[in-house]
């Protein structure tokens, strides 16, 4: 079993407070919506509604699809998010669009905010709590897609706190330097960490789900390693190498674990190249949370498409 039970992460905060903020959406707070309005106004121009043309006898029978994963599976925002829960599934994220494309029927447990932990243990959101994300799964499911692991240890969180102390000093290093040489360190450490609970993780499914396909999905490029756009990613110009270097690292151990357990990888690091939050053709957000649209720092509807096909294709190479 997978445990670690631990603080809610700083993704977590951030994910709360913009949430409240876009839930006013619709609320006569004349501060809100010009808040609200500047921000819509940097935020990337939805495209239309993502949707796969996939001929569906080419594709591999699944009728039991199970998503498990964090925010960057849900896609909060991008749709008018499922109601109820907190967890903020997007009723156009990539599971969705992948069992529209296979025609099957999917449980999307996928909850923003998630950590490993969560895969086995309840998890506290906004709106109350869910239960464990592999009490989905069946001796008969035949697809799991995971996409999980960014928030163990506040490694995501990390952005939101170099964020903010770029505003102090655009120009300097003030994250890099105020985690020094052994914080930087210790966050390389808690990567590896996330991949030993990965590994943890797959083994998990494949005991609870012994004919499935599993899938691991790795996260987008969000950083880029030079281009700057402090409109949309206000970090420091010597901050950046530690975000991106981060970003690459938590790709290439999902890689290696995904590869170690031979189960099937989606690189979304490698595809997401050029498709940045800095690019011209972005698949994750940046500081604008805009209903509609998307979270601050998390997926675009463009990004949901271009992972599900992604999935599509792996399974296809099965």
């Amino acid at each position: 079993m997978i445990s670690h039970r631990r603080p809610r992460p700083l993704t977590t905060a951030l994910l709360t407070a913009a949430l409240a903020a876009a839930s006013l959406a619709g609320c006569s707070d004349s501060d809100s919506e010009a808040d609200a309005g500047d921000l819509a106004s940097q935020a990337p121009t939805p495209t239309s509604t993502p949707s796969l043309p996939v001929e569906r006898e080419e594709r591999t029978q699944v009728d039991s699809y199970v998503a498990l994963g964090d925010s960057f599976t849900a896609a909060p925002l991008i749709t008018t998010p499922q109601a109820g829960n907190g967890c903020l599934r997007s009723t156009r994220n990539y599971p969705t669009l992948v069992a529209e494309a296979l025609d099957a029927h999917l449980e999307d447990r996928s909850c923003s905010g998630a950590e490993t932990g969560d895969l086995t243990g309840p998890q506290r959101t906004f709106a109350g709590t869910v239960p464990a994300q592999l009490g989905a799964l069946e001796a008969d499911t035949d697809l799991v897609t995971m996409g999980i692991g960014g928030n163990d240890f506040t490694i995501f969180g990390t952005l939101v706190r170099c964020v903010e102390l770029g505003a102090e000093d655009p120009d300097g290093a003030p994250c890099t330097t105020a985690y020094g040489e052994d914080g930087v360190a210790a966050l390389e450490r808690q990567v590896a960490r996330i991949g030993d609970r990965l590994a943890s993780a797959i083994a998990e499914v494949r005991d609870r789900a012994p004919d499935a396909e599993v899938v691991v999905v790795g996260y987008p490029r969000v950083i880029p390693p030079a281009a700057s756009c402090p409109e949309l990613l206000p970090l420091a110009s010597g901050d950046r190498a530690l975000l991106a270097g981060l970003n690459r690292r938590l790709a290439d151990v999902e890689r290696r674990v995904a590869g170690e357990a031979e189960v099937a990888y989606v690189d979304l690091y490698a595809a997401s190249k050029g498709h940045d939050i800095c690019s011209d053709e972005p698949w994750v957000n940046g500081r604008s949370t805009v209903p509609g649209i998307g979270l601050a720092y998390h997926p675009l509807a463009d990004g949901q498409q271009a992972a599900a096909q992604l999935v599509l294709d792996a399974l296809e190479q099965d």
